[in-house]
């Protein structure tokens, strides 16, 4: 039992990063790299929460961060996401398994998508200049907190 209250106490550790992830981002459109690196760096913890074994289990949650990070990477450089945005979602990536991770792509496209709407109408009818900064984070970890949320409620189902 206790490790199902570690593994509880850790989502709701991502959870609680997450939020903060979205405030910053839409406060000053910057995620920290710290706040990065912590969702990172919590990740392993998680994993030996769970029971993951080394290989190939734990090996396939960092090849997906990896994956993550360079597909996302060449957006960047293309100028259509921030670099803070990519460093969430591949520290992200490492939490969930490759099925989750596709359902956090979909809610994250989607999310991101009315993140945007909504920006853009913000900053047309406060009749700024230039183009607006979309917190890309915001839809990223609400989706994060979309999986966190099924991976609580669905343990006691």
């Amino acid at each position: 039992m206790s490790g199902e209250i570690i593994r509880i106490a850790l989502l709701c550790l991502l959870a609680a990063l997450l939020a903060a992830a979205a405030i910053t981002d839409i406060r000053s459109r910057i995620i920290s790299n710290r706040l990065n690196l912590v969702i990172a760096l919590a990740a392993p913890l998680y994993w030996l929460a769970c029971g993951l074994s080394a290989w190939p289990d734990m090996a396939l949650q960092l090849a997906l961060g990896i994956g993550v990070f360079g597909v996302f990477a060449l957006l960047f450089a293309l100028g259509m996401m921030g670099g803070g945005d990519v460093k969430l979602l591949a520290a992200v990536a490492l939490w969930f398994p490759w099925q989750a991770l596709s359902l956090l792509l979909v809610l994250m496209a989607i999310l991101g998508g009315l993140v945007t709407l909504v920006t853009v109408v913000h900053h047309r009818l406060s009749k700024r200049t230039g183009q607006a900064e979309v917190p890309y984070g915001v839809a990223i970890s609400l989706a994060g907190m979309w999986l966190i949320g099924e991976r609580i409620i669905y343990q006691f189902g």
